[in-house]
């Protein structure tokens, strides 16, 4: 994908193009005093705080980014207003005008993380002796790129996110319909015979790896572009502890950090 950065939240000219005219308009100012800390500098404090992990309140003030509070409250507000999903909508629109969206096949898995305050969406893990977890949850198109990406609790079983991630594909212009892959890899988590009933039905070939089967059956040959994208979204430090009781605020750092992988790869291959 390239070398990012070295300063990875500054926000290049390039994508806050395609940023800014997706913010909802600031509501009127309640309290007098000092202005209003821009936009563009507040999402490069939430930025800063997504790739180092940092608590919000130590938000380095000498970065000009404003408070640790204004910049959780504009990640809330956004977050509402739906930006993310519509940024990432835009960013897959560009892949698919290129032809550079693989709709062949779709890959999904899921990654555990443990939960510091419990919350919604976390619950007793089964892989970190039952401490407070999430999941997340990736659907990839046949290259890696993100499709969807969904958060539930970490007692959730894998396949009951396989049809609601699917559903979750955006409508991507110029494609009649919600696009539908030719084929769906999983792991053996997915390993139900009525889910590859619903699967045929959609008109999807079910590539589930089954229980009690030997490995090294060769899916991950095609299995291995997901994995590299749950090492890419838990390269965001943040990503790796839900440090957030709300899910809302963990679902849009989630948001946010798919929108960035997507916008990596319109960087690469556009």
């Amino acid at each position: 994908m390239g070398k990012r950065q070295s300063r990875a939240w500054v926000v290049s000219d390039e994508l806050w193009s395609l940023i800014e005219p997706l913010l909802p308009e600031p509501g009127p100012k309640l309290v007098s005093g000092r202005p209003r800390v821009p936009d563009r500098q507040a999402l490069c404090g939430i930025l800063f705080v997504l790739h180092t992990g940092i608590q919000w309140e130590y938000l380095p003030q000498e970065l000009g980014f404003g408070s640790g509070m204004t910049c959780w409250r504009r990640l809330a507000a956004w977050n509402e207003a739906g930006v993310w999903g519509e940024l990432h909508l835009v960013l897959l629109r560009k892949l698919r005008s290129a032809k550079k969206l693989d709709w062949s096949r779709a890959v999904i898995d899921s990654s555990h993380v443990r939960a510091g305050p419990a919350g919604p969406k976390s619950g007793p893990s089964p892989v970190d002796g039952t401490r407070p977890g999430s999941k997340h949850h990736i659907l990839t198109d046949g290259q890696g790129i993100p499709l969807t990406v969904s958060l539930t609790g970490g007692n959730r079983n894998d396949v009951t996110q396989l049809l609601p991630s699917l559903d979750k594909v955006p409508a991507v212009a110029g494609l009649v319909g919600r696009p539908t892959p030719d084929m769906l890899f999983a792991d053996r988590g997915y390993d139900h015979d009525k889910y590859r009933r619903l699967l045929w039905q959609r008109g999807i070939r079910p590539v589930i790896a089954e229980r009690g089967g030997q490995h090294g059956t060769g899916l991950g040959t095609f299995r291995w572009v997901v994995e590299r994208t749950i090492s890419w979204l838990h390269g965001f430090r943040r990503l790796r502890i839900r440090w957030e009781r709300r899910d809302d605020i963990h679902e849009a750092f989630l948001g946010l950090a798919t929108c960035l992988i997507t916008h990596r790869h319109v960087q690469h291959l556009c």
